[in-house]
């Protein structure tokens, strides 16, 4: 998702090529999920104070908060306050906002938020949230009757509890967790609940973005400054707005806006800053084999939901392959056996790999993983167990796929099988498309000689501004950045919105 952050110049979005002019910015490939969701919030002049009398359980944090109670937590320093915190996140500003919204939450405490919200809108600073989707991202696309695997209560927002909404909606919690449908309408619930609304334009696609000349900027300047009228909004302040086109420091940021009869209509925008938080779900992983573009060899798990609704797979057809030991693979596995479609599992790992998942994961939370899991210890090809309609195939690679639908194995010992299949879905994993990115982002990356990836190559950021280390003005949140939870991003949020504000000098304290 890009993002175009603080503005305090005009912005607009036009039919055609015409520039227009943006401070920052801030675009969502994928959807508008949590990440620039929170975000949103944040750059709306909602501003996180620590509640008069509240006692943080962390002792040394709640000195620290206790030395400038009257200054607001965005405009404290980040650094400081997160030394020393210890959690489940590698982000120091995400450890940090996480325990001020949750204070003792994994230690399985119910304290409430140290944090109280104060909406100031002389500290609003304009932006837009671009999407192809609704306000929710990914969300949107899960199969509305997955449960998400963090608590319920982790996949919340700032200032309104995801319980407290579904208590509203008279629904409850599922072994302290909700479907994937209650999450998606919770957060377009957020987004006009908290009046966010006029940030969000969906059905956005950006196609470039790119660091542009001060003559370039110039000659764009001259055209915008001869009037436009189709504009979201007219920002009054304009004092900076020349120095920033001569020094060059500006973004161009190329894409079109899908109209409701199929149209396109190109935009071109100048961004000072941009907020990269498209997330990772964009482009599935790929085996690389021979076959894998078959027609019916797919990568999302919403291909099999549409087969089974289709009627293309039943219990009657060859087993569906399902190809990865991850929690997508698994969904793909419970989802098939709820509709009793035969499944062969193929699975590069050993079932006792203890970086397996499924060996990470309490049982007592995790029920139905940990059934899947069972069922690929104990039903393996080799050893037939009691679960009807599955076959475990671990350690075995897929070495091609056949258009007579037959999938071709390796297994450890390098001995080869072939089985006959109905449908296969490869689903081991995901990565972010960049391509709207010089070189696809890849010269953004930790290692800048290997595409960006969430879990071992992510951009390259300041762990307390989450501004991109080789491009200035440049930021990422989310997976891109190496968050890859609900309740970790949003400390991502914070620290940019901080950083902004600092450059925007919105009457700090």
């Amino acid at each position: 998702m890009l993002y175009r952050g603080p503005c305090d110049s005009k912005f607009s979005i036009n039919p055609g090529k015409t520039p227009t002019h943006l401070r920052h910015l801030c675009n969502d490939a994928e959807g508008n999920g949590p990440s620039g969701i929170c975000l949103s919030y944040l750059l709306s002049g909602y501003i996180p104070y620590i509640k008069r009398g509240s006692v943080h359980p962390h002792p040394i944090l709640q000195r620290k908060l206790e030395e400038t109670p009257e200054v607001s937590i965005i405009d404290q320093d980040l650094e400081y306050l997160s030394e020393g915190l210890e959690g489940r996140s590698q982000s120091p500003v995400a450890l940090l906002f996480d325990t001020l919204l949750r204070p003792d939450t994994d230690f399985g405490g119910t304290a409430e938020s140290v944090l109280t919200w104060w909406h100031k809108t002389n500290r609003a600073i304009p932006h837009l949230v671009l999407g192809r989707n609704p306000p929710g991202g990914a969300w949107h696309f899960i199969e509305g009757s997955m449960i998400t695997l963090s608590q319920g209560e982790w996949m919340g927002l700032p200032d309104l509890q995801l319980k407290d909404w579904m208590r509203k909606k008279r629904r409850g919690l599922r072994n302290n967790r909700a479907t994937a449908e209650d999450i998606a309408q919770y957060y377009q619930h957020y987004v006009a609940k908290k009046g966010l609304q006029k940030n969000f334009i969906c059905g956005t696609v950006v196609t470039s973005v790119r660091k542009v000349s001060p003559d370039v900027n110039s000659s764009y300047a001259q055209q915008d400054s001869e009037g436009n009228s189709d504009s979201f909004w007219d920002f009054p302040e304009k004092e900076k707005e020349d120095d920033q086109i001569a020094s060059g420091n500006l973004f161009q940021v190329d894409g079109f806006i899908k109209n409701i009869n199929g149209g396109q209509q190109p935009f071109s925008i100048y961004a000072e800053n941009v907020v990269l938080a498209t997330g990772t779900y964009d482009s599935p992983t790929n085996l690389g084999v021979n076959g894998e573009n078959l027609p019916f060899v797919h990568h999302k798990l919403s291909a099999l939901e549409e087969a089974v609704k289709n009627k293309k797979v039943s219990m009657t057809s060859d087993p569906v392959l399902i190809v990865g030991a991850g929690l997508t693979a698994a969904d793909a596995i419970l989802f098939a056996h709820h509709c009793n479609i035969p499944v062969i599992h193929a699975f590069r790992r050993r079932v006792n790999d203890p970086g397996l998942i499924f060996n990470q994961l309490p049982k007592m939370m995790y029920p139905e993983y940990h059934k899947v899991h069972q069922m690929m210890k104990e039903q393996s090809v080799a050893c037939p167990g009691p679960y009807e309609c599955y076959i475990s195939l671990p350690e075995h690679h897929v070495l091609s796929f056949r258009e007579d639908k037959k999938c071709v194995f390796q297994d450890k010992s390098g001995h080869q099988k072939i089985f006959n299949i109905s449908m296969a879905f490869v689903l081991i994993g995901s990565n972010p498309n960049l391509s709207f990115l010089p070189n696809n982002g890849i010269d953004l990356a930790i290692d800048n000689e290997q595409p960006v990836n969430s879990k071992r190559n992510p951009i390259d950021i300041d762990p307390f501004t989450y501004q991109c280390v080789q491009e200035k003005g440049l930021y990422a949140v989310g997976p891109l950045a190496g968050d890859n939870f609900v309740r970790f991003v949003q400390g991502g949020a914070l620290a940019v919105a901080s950083s902004l504000l600092k450059k925007a000098n919105k009457n700090p304290p």
